[in-house]
């Protein structure tokens, strides 16, 4: 039996005892006019008054230790911190918890952070895309800090943890929706030799193979390398074919690490994935009940052995982290990323049958090649100026979009359709955009008096976009994003916080083209909370009142014929989340999300071919926002029964979501002349995991997600049309070998 961990490890990093190399960092010059002080005068100060010592920058040196169901560091405040001390909510999904329970996707991940929806294929925008306190968050998806809001299907065999930081990005991440910010945090380089592969078999055709190769070549250089193949079948089939839903996705990527343990260190990271899947847009809502159709049998998939869903993903980083002094750092990125889809989908249709070559139910295909080239620079750093201790950050960042997206020819007929992977239409107009995006960003958090700390932050965001349409070729804004907060720590193991956002999105795929163009999307989002540590720091438990407010919300896709959603919306909640050990065997990862998200006003439209205002119908206004749950729980605990056997099990619950479309001027939907709009049932799923470690070397885990074999939908098409019904009882056995 292992002793008790000591107290709650926070991370307590100490600077590199190495002499500083004279290698220039990356962002040395970038960041010469951003800061707000000279390096000089910071210098003096540091030397003056000798504060505390920054927290290692190193995340890589904390992926040595065993992470369980808490994690203890995280950089979605952009400097490497204790996520006790951010003055947001933040839930971290663990490596531990994603092999726990088998996870294979970032989806299957998200599952363990409650406030959080699915939504299926909106707007022609397929892959991963969730809702989070009632917003949209294809504009939130980070890797690694760095924008990541391609559409395609994300894997979690090379991430650490996932983050998420709720919320408006605002001075932080500059753009985006009001509920928060979702960042993974790519594995890099350990400081030992580790080595782990594992294979799994499982229900419906699972099989999966991944490989985590960890190399210490010299004192100062490290290879990692993680690889991926999974393939999945379905419960769902094609009646006239047998075709059903698939997947099968592979992935490679490896980080260099150059000069660790100095004062100059470099990271290479290059990641690439593959999707060969046959895509599954569900059942059909019934307009006779406004729920999930029952006419033709639940498990009937309207795809076909032609049916697509092609992704091709390549992701190159550079980065640099320079410690200036034992007080100030800086760390600067350079990305270059291309994200190629290509996917034919069929809809489903509520009462008739499909065939076996696609003449039953619509069509969805399109063609997508999305570049982008970013930089990013950051210096933070520590001082004492009036007595006052403070807490700096300054950075820019610079984003080039390049985007193409077309429709795919069909070598067919409406009855027997034949779309090929990346061959686009000949008479279809491709719509496309180019974009520059530039930010500039100062933070300070002040400790004014002692126990009380004030954070003060301003970012400018400008856009400059060139589209294809004919309407509106080119689109500009500038706009800042503010972030502050008050915090009171009575001790090291609470927090008390009140904070408040207002936040910007510039980015270019997130607005769509008007005659004229309409006002900027903006969130407002205010939070009062608390953070406990508790049982000697083993228990983090947290709390969080707020209210997001979003003006002009926008819809998901280009060239839209409604491009705005609803005029003003706000959700108000209540968020409990716990995460880390009970007792000494027994480790726990809980949240409850209560929302109220309502429609404040309608949307404004411009009509693209008069250009006369139209709005959504009235009646909306006070109804709940689409896709949002009134409440979500989820749970995942596992108890250590001796040296050789942990089990483990949870739940995951979701009141119902509605499905409609705001913007549209008709009838708000009814059932029995009452307001009803389309609505998937709510919902509870239990999952249960047995694990046996004979040894160091050997591990086996037997997981079954859905153990009592529940029917339910866990995406939604928002504008109404579908739902997608999750995994029926599955069982998965794993064999995880070290060396």
């Amino acid at each position: 039996m292992s002793q008790r961990k000591p107290s709650r490890a926070r991370h307590k990093g100490v600077p590199s005892n190495t002499a500083r190399l004279p290698v220039l960092p990356m962002g040395a010059l970038m960041m010469a006019g951003l800061a707000p002080l000279s390096h000089n005068a910071l210098a003096q100060e540091a030397t003056a008054t000798k504060p505390k010592e920054l927290p290692t920058v190193n995340v890589q040196a904390d992926a040595d230790k065993p992470d369980g169901a808490r994690a203890t560091t995280t950089r979605v405040g952009k400097v490497l911190q204790d996520p006790h001390d951010v003055p947001q909510a933040v839930t971290t999904v663990t490596k531990s918890i994603m092999e726990q329970q088998q996870v294979g996707s970032l989806r299957e991940a998200l599952r363990n952070v409650s406030g959080l929806s699915f939504n299926a294929a909106e707007g022609g925008r397929s892959g991963d895309n969730m809702n989070l306190r009632g917003f949209y968050t294809f504009g939130d998806i980070y890797l690694d800090g760095i924008r990541d809001t391609a559409q395609y299907n994300r894997e979690t065999f090379n991430l650490e943890q996932v983050d998420v930081l709720r919320g408006a990005g605002a001075m932080l991440f500059g753009r985006g929706q009001a509920g928060g910010v979702i960042n993974q945090v790519s594995k890099t380089p350990l400081s030992r030799d580790q080595y782990k592969l594992m294979g799994s078999v499982g229900t419906d055709g699972y099989q999966e193979a991944t490989a985590d190769l960890n190399k210490v070549i010299n004192e100062h250089t490290a290879l990692r390398v993680n690889a991926m193949r999974r393939d999945e079948g379905s419960w769902r089939s094609n009646p006239a074919s047998g075709s059903e839903p698939e997947v099968h996705r592979s992935g490679l990527a490896f980080s260099l690490g150059l000069n660790l343990h100095t004062d100059n260190q470099f990271w290479i990271n290059q990641y690439w994935a593959y999707g060969r899947d046959n895509p599954d847009y569900g059942n059909s809502f019934d307009t006779a009940t406004r729920a999930p159709g029952e006419r033709i049998p639940v498990s009937t998939y309207f795809g076909n052995a032609k049916t697509f869903d092609d992704s091709d993903t390549s992701i190159t980083t550079l980065v640099n982290e320079y410690r200036i002094s034992p007080s100030m750092q800086l760390r600067t990125q350079i990305r270059s990323a291309e994200y190629e889809r290509s996917y034919w989908a069929k809809t489903p249709n509520v009462s008739t049958l499909p065939d076996a070559v696609g003449g039953v139910g619509g069509n969805q295909n399109r063609m997508l090649d999305y570049r982008t080239l970013t930089l990013q620079s950051d210096l933070s750093g520590k001082f004492d100026l009036l007595g006052m201790k403070h807490e700096f950050l300054t950075g820019i960042e610079y984003l080039k979009e390049d985007s193409f997206r077309a429709s795919l020819q069909n070598f067919g007929s409406n009855s027997s359709p034949d779309y090929r992977a990346y061959v686009a239409s000949t008479t279809g107009v491709p719509t496309t955009f180019k974009s520059n995006s530039y930010a500039g960003y100062v933070q300070d958090t002040i400790e004014f008096v002692p126990k009380w700390k004030a954070t003060m932050g301003v970012r400018r965001d400008k856009m400059d976009a060139d589209y294809s349409s004919a309407t509106s070729p080119k689109l500009e804004y500038s706009q800042n994003s503010i972030r502050t907060a008050l915090s009171f720590h009575p001790s090291d193991d609470t927090h008390y916080y009140l904070a408040w956002s207002d936040s910007f999105s510039p980015t270019a795929d997130l607005y769509q083209l008007t005659v004229t163009p309409q006002p900027p999307e903006r969130s407002k989002v205010v939070e009062l909370g608390a953070k406990w540590m508790l049982l000697d720091g083993d228990l983090a438990f947290r709390a969080a009142l707020y209210q997001a407010t979003k003006d002009w919300e926008r819809n998901t896709d280009l060239e839209s014929t409604a491009s705005i959603l609803t005029k003003k919306r706000r959700t108000r909640g209540l968020e409990l989340e716990a995460a880390g050990r009970v007792t000494e065997d027994w480790e726990v990862f809980a949240g409850l999300a209560l929302m109220d998200a309502k429609i404040l006003k309608v949307a404004e439209n411009v009509n693209a071919t008069t250009g006369a205002i139209t709005y959504g119908n009235p009646e909306y206004v006070g109804k709940r926002a689409r896709n949002t749950p009134r409440y979500t729980f989820n749970l995942w605990s596992t108890y250590q029964v001796n040296p050789w056997w942990k089990l483990g099990g949870g739940v995951e619950a979701k009141g119902d979501r509605q499905a409609f479309q705001p913007s549209s001027a008709a009838a708000v939907p009814t059932l029995n002349g009452v307001y009803h709009p389309n609505t998937a049932p709510s919902y509870t799923r239990w999952d249960a995991m047995a694990e046996y470690s004979p040894n160091n070397k050997w591990t086996y885990r037997l997981n079954v997600k859905n153990v009592f074999d529940k029917l339910y939908y866990d995406a939604l098409y928002d504008n109404g049309g579908f739902a997608v019904p999750g995994t029926r009882r599955t069982a998965i056995l794993s064999a995880e070998y070290k060396f």
